[in-house]
């Protein structure tokens, strides 16, 4: 009886209204504490399904970032209308999220095609952002911040 459950839940992951078939480029994008996994699909074999992040409509998703930051290089190497783009985010703050979205579509770009990556590099999509917070350190009150110094 649990093979039968379990063969129903994997079916019910293949099937509906937000499954998607067929071929991908996979990479993985990261951003402070945001890491993004990321899927291009071609769009022919997915018609109007729409970019979505964490099975959500990139635009639901992403209400207040620019929409354009994480599809940008799509736009950029003028292949929006080729790609779908999947990805699940975890971890960060929105911006974070968007922007390592944004790297792992130019990662996965890079698997589809070689030769983009000279277009890709300068518009700096392919640099990861390795700013992330600064440890506290014992002894003060923030990573740098030094309690009062009193002379007497």
């Amino acid at each position: 009886m649990a093979t039968t459950k379990k063969s129903a839940i994997i079916e019910k992951k293949t099937e509906g209204p937000k499954a998607k078939l067929g071929k991908y480029f996979y990479a993985v994008g990261r951003r402070k504490t945001a890491v993004a996994q990321v899927r291009l699909y071609s769009e022919k074999e997915n018609k109007g399904a729409g970019h979505s992040m964490n099975r959500r409509a990139l635009e639901e998703y992403f209400p207040a970032v620019s929409h354009a930051t994480p599809i940008f290089p799509l736009t950029v190497t003028g292949l929006g209308e080729e790609f779908q783009v999947s990805a699940t985010v975890q971890g960060g703050g929105v911006q974070a999220q968007a922007e390592a979205v944004r790297l792992g579509v130019a990662r996965a770009l890079l698997k589809h095609d070689e030769s983009l990556r000279a277009t890709l590099r300068a518009n700096g999509l392919l640099t990861r952002d390795a700013r992330s917070v600064e440890r506290k350190k014992p002894g003060l009150k923030k990573a740098r911040r030094a309690p009062q110094w009193a002379k007497r």
